[in-house]
């Protein structure tokens, strides 16, 4: 019996619908005002006055009170869906399964399954977004996360698709919209009247954007673990960050990072980056980056911070395949240069590579078989900087590494009722479109696709 069965089976003693996730786990959304428990369930609005009196609502709210009730009375809440549709239809481990398992939920069913579930209790791992002011404007991304796009759509209005790409109404109808940066903000108040008592508790905590490093809380945040008399060595410290912000600011978290890390005030420190293909259409999807200062400042940081790991998260779409080889023989050149056997199995480098979803207009689905054939060859390469097994004395690719490339293809050619057509001619009015506003030329970054282009406005007219 595998330590998934074990967990399950204590899980279903509590009830069918029981989720540790629920407790322990929380992304908290500041700079708008929403919050959930695990990525699947929609985020729901936090009520202020629900803050006003307990600033741990931010993770504590009535809503999700009722669905701990639910799952303490062998009931299922229906936001959490995803998962009774694994387990309804196969003979797979749901997420509330792999979510309970975890080091920072599991030790706590004892105590969790005994609580009354109007109680409030401190999430273990915590992700947070204090701001989305942001220097960026990635293709994949929205106003929610940057406010560059803000100022885009607030300028020219969303893109013309077959919805309204992008638009702020939606956001304001739903109190979504952002708080700027330097407006008052209740919710980050009720962070930080929570703060020293949530910061006792944590397992890991992250923090998200925008970009983290133009958030005065990051900063806040760092000064506190580096400076607080009793730290929580326990912590595992996470960040993510563009690395295209000014030098003097990376320059700034490297030394305020160094004094974490070397007077042992967290268990670990990982930076999260994004790069989602090589060069110049790296670029194009990512408005903003500066490609070879990206490169030079994670050398900077590896060389700077030797116990540090960067994990360079990929979000794959329609645009990546044409270049990702190269960044896979990047990825594999620092893995090598900056071996530390002090990390025992893990590699200064890591490469997590996700398919995009959303929005479906840029999703790799939408390419020819020929495109999507690249993937495979992509993962013949990482598969191939795998070999010999990944070891103390080899700092290749891991088999996770290889299995997230490869399952791409999987997702790329799988039928599952995506709307082809229809987001193929959406690729091609947001690219025009896309052009116009930002002054980049798609068919001279991407003539791969030249023809793909071409036949699809062929058919448009």
């Amino acid at each position: 019996m595998s330590n998934f069965d074990v967990t399950k089976s204590e899980l279903d003693k509590v009830g069918c619908g029981m989720c540790l996730a629920k407790w322990t786990q929380v992304t908290m959304h500041l700079h708008n005002g929403m919050t959930h428990s695990c990525h699947h369930p929609v985020p729901h609005k936090i009520p202020l006055s629900e803050i006003k009196e307990n600033p741990t609502a931010l993770h504590n709210t009535k809503y999700k009170k009722l669905a701990r009730k639910e799952m303490l009375e062998n009931k299922r809440p229906g936001e959490c869906d995803y998962c009774w549709s694994v387990e309804d239809n196969s003979n797979s481990f749901s997420d509330r399964v792999f979510k309970s398992n975890e080091s920072w939920s599991l030790p706590h069913l004892e105590e969790i399954k005994g609580l009354d579930w109007r109680a409030n209790y401190n999430p273990r791992y915590v992700e947070v977004s204090f701001s989305n002011t942001c220097n960026f404007k990635c293709a994949y991304c929205s106003p929610m996360a940057s406010s560059k796009w803000v100022e885009e759509i607030e300028k020219f209005g969303g893109y013309p698709l077959s919805y309204n790409f992008n638009n702020l109404e939606w956001l304001k109808e739903t109190g979504q919209l952002p708080y700027k940066q330097t407006e008052y903000n209740p919710y980050v108040e009720s962070f930080w009247n929570w703060w020293p008592e949530l910061y006792r508790d944590l397992h890991t905590f992250r923090i998200t954007g925008g970009e983290p490093l133009l958030a005065k809380d990051t900063w806040k945040v760092l000064d506190f673990i580096a400076e607080t008399p009793e730290p929580n060595r326990k912590l595992n410290l996470s960040i993510n960050t563009n690395l295209g912000v000014p030098k003097n600011l990376i320059n700034e978290f490297v030394k305020k990072a160094k004094k974490i890390i070397e007077e042992d005030r967290v268990n670990e420190f990982v930076i999260f980056t994004s790069c989602e293909t090589w060069g110049e259409q790296a670029e194009y999807i990512r408005f903003g980056l500066n490609f070879n200062q990206f490169l030079e400042n994670v050398e900077y940081i590896v060389q700077e911070l030797p116990k540090v790991t960067i994990n360079i998260m990929s979000t794959f779409n329609a645009l990546s395949p044409f270049g990702y080889d190269k960044l896979i023989d990047k990825v594999q050149e620092l893995k090598e240069k900056y071996q530390n056997k002090e990390r025992y199995w893990k590699s200064a480098i890591q490469l997590d590579t996700a398919y995009l979803r959303w929005p479906p207009h840029l999703s790799v689905k939408i390419l020819d078989r020929e495109h999507k054939d690249l993937i495979l060859e992509s993962a013949k390469k990482a598969f191939y900087y795998a070999t010999p097994k990944f070891t103390n004395d080899y700092f290749g690719f891991s088999d996770t590494e290889v299995q997230k490339i490869k399952r791409l293809y999987d997702f790329a050619i799988s039928d599952d009722g995506f709307e082809v057509e229809k987001n193929r001619l959406d690729f091609v009015k947001f690219v025009d479109e896309y052009d116009i506003r930002k002054g980049t030329n798609f068919l001279n970054t991407f003539p791969q696709l030249e023809n793909f282009y071409n036949e699809i406005r062929n058919k448009k007219r």
